[in-house]
């Protein structure tokens, strides 16, 4: 029901910056929470910051204070701004959404979850 393409990766120095897109096309107006996750070499995939509904954002330990999420209101772009990077936020890094179920005409969508394809971060030292 929701789309997404995630933009932005690529190789970028420790201490640099590098800013990640993801566009939602679709059903966006069901959207409900939008979240950046990210998966290390050989790591299990974790959170590293959403945004709810209410636009009350949250972040991982490990990035607050270096990392912004932010979306805009229409929730067809999130955005996440990766500042003062180093050599652990390597990753994929994935746009990831939630809704809730919605009718159109006269089929009912339930609730769904999305996920981008994922965009590669390498930093370097």
């Amino acid at each position: 029901q929701v789309q997404l393409v995630e933009s932005g990766g690529g190789l970028v120095q420790a201490g640099g910056s590098l800013g990640l897109s993801c566009a939602a096309s679709g059903a966006t107006f069901s959207i409900t929470d939008m979240t950046w996750y990210r998966q290390r070499p050989e790591k299990q995939r974790e959170l590293v910051a959403t945004v709810n509904i209410r636009g009350e954002v949250k972040y991982a330990d490990s990035v607050q204070g270096r990392f912004t999420i932010s979306r805009d209101a229409a929730k067809t772009t999130l955005t996440l701004q990766m500042d003062d990077l180093n050599i652990e936020d390597t990753a994929v890094y994935f746009c990831h959404v939630e809704g809730l179920g919605y009718w159109n005409r006269t089929r009912y969508y339930p609730d769904f979850t999305s996920w981008g394809q994922g965009t590669q971060v390498t930093v370097f030292p």
